[in-house]
């Protein structure tokens, strides 16, 4: 004979069991690198950010855990790129490459990141993509704002 009691014990192992797997999946944003505060304004008419006019460019910048990497990846858009390599932070340092559209950590363990593709990992040990900030640009006013 069922009992109201049992009829209940069914939804309530579904539920327990889609909230185990619910936490249990993996979060592409664990990575290793440190959270840290990040609110950089940039005037993209300041001759420091010169290489900031064309798509391609880049430049190195103050801030984040080792410094950042601010990338125009077109008319519209910059990405901006924590400098510290995820799979070694103690050690690796990301630098771009001479075909401006990798970063490489040339100092530790040799990954690359895609700029184009949000950091993406395209060759080396890394489990991880380069950590981004956001990006928020003013085209009138020609003024980037980095942050988390």
């Amino acid at each position: 004979m069922k009992t109201a009691y049992s009829n209940l014990k069914t939804p309530f192992y579904y539920i327990l069991l889609f909230s185990l797997l619910l936490f249990s999946t993996c979060d592409k944003n664990n990575n290793p690198i440190p959270n840290v505060y990040v609110d950089i304004p940039i005037d993209l008419t300041d001759p420091l950010y010169y290489d900031l006019q064309s798509v391609g460019g880049y430049v190195y910048i103050t801030g984040g855990v080792n410094g950042i990497l601010v990338y125009r990846s077109s008319a519209d858009e910059f990405k901006a790129y924590e400098r510290t390599c995820p799979y070694d932070p103690d050690i690796g340092r990301i630098s771009v490459d001479d075909s401006r559209l990798n970063a490489v950590d040339s100092v530790g363990c040799k990954s690359e990141f895609s700029l184009l593709l949000d950091g993406a990992v395209s060759k080396g040990p890394s489990q991880y993509p380069l950590k981004q900030y956001n990006c928020i640009y003013d085209r009138n006013a020609q003024y980037l704002r980095i942050k988390n």
